[in-house]
């Protein structure tokens, strides 16, 4: 068995960032006292901040951000894997920011990273408008990180919606996933558990969905509901609402029975379109 003791960290960022660092090291601290080796935080770990031009004064250069720095250095402390699910960094050429994601070893050094490729430009219907590409610019690779616990892919959020995404990490070698998310409310409690458990159960994968959760200074409101999600579909565990830890002990080789018993990525076909037009 190649097990793998993980944990999701649920926040609920304000748009203070030295409150969002100590609630995210509390966390993270008592996950790995539950004995966790990988953990993952949610998107927009450092704030949350939806206000036009709310985020502006908040966010640095990489080199310079204050979150990335104490939670990288957490991180060695404690002798874990940690995903900070995502930050606002600043660009170099372009007024708008990366919506990124970090990957710490338990040395405390960034190994990987990945910018949130598709944006959340929505109206949901919950009196807020989104137009996440205003302020964030896309990005345009996906990322596999060969780990020595897991084929480690990643996505943020709004990407839950694209397949083709986690197809395609799931091709590529990936047996887990990490899902950082700051699921609306309402797109949440439509959409959350089946997307995540479709994308886990198409793909043969392990999912680690870190949520956001309840009601944040700029009036928005998310989901959270944490969840961890096995190949077959089955929630191993999963959060409320509110701040909160949630962990399980998983086995990698798990992915490759699954696989083996509903081999969906070695079906798969290309094929063509044929339109057939009646009028």
């Amino acid at each position: 068995m190649t097990l793998l003791h993980c944990a999701c960290v649920q926040l609920r960022s304000s748009d203070v960032v030295h409150e969002n660092i100590n609630a995210a090291s509390d966390l993270i601290k008592q996950a790995a006292a539950q004995g966790a080796k990988f953990v993952v935080t949610p998107e927009n770990t450092g704030f949350l901040d939806i206000r036009p031009g709310g985020a502006k004064s908040k966010v640095v250069a990489q080199e310079d951000d204050t979150c990335l720095k104490a939670l990288s250095a957490l991180a060695g402390e404690l002798n874990i894997w940690l995903q900070i699910g995502s930050l606002a960094v600043r660009g170099d050429n372009d007024e708008r920011f990366a919506n990124r994601s970090f990957l710490i070893n338990p040395n405390g050094e960034i190994v990987a990273c990945y910018d949130k490729i598709h944006m959340f430009d929505v109206e949901v219907g919950d009196g807020q408008s989104y137009r996440e590409s205003k302020s964030y610019k896309a990005g345009n690779k996906s990322t596999l990180v060969t780990t020595p616990f897991a084929k480690l892919g990643m996505s943020i959020c709004y990407d839950l919606r694209f397949p083709e995404l986690y197809r395609n990490l799931a091709k590529a070698g990936a047996n887990l996933v990490t899902l950082p998310a700051a699921f609306t409310k309402v797109t949440g409690e439509a959409h959350w558990h089946s997307l995540i458990r479709a994308r886990a159960i198409e793909n043969g994968v392990f999912i680690l969905a870190a949520a956001q959760g309840g009601k944040h200074a700029d009036g928005r409101e998310t989901y959270g509901h944490s969840m961890i999600v096995s190949p077959w579909g089955e929630i191993l565990a999963e959060a409320g609402s509110d701040p909160c830890v949630i962990s399980a002990q998983i086995d990698l080789e798990e992915v490759e029975k699954v696989r083996a018993r509903l081999p969906s990525l070695h079906s798969d076909q290309t094929f063509m379109l044929e339109e057939v037009t009646l009028i």
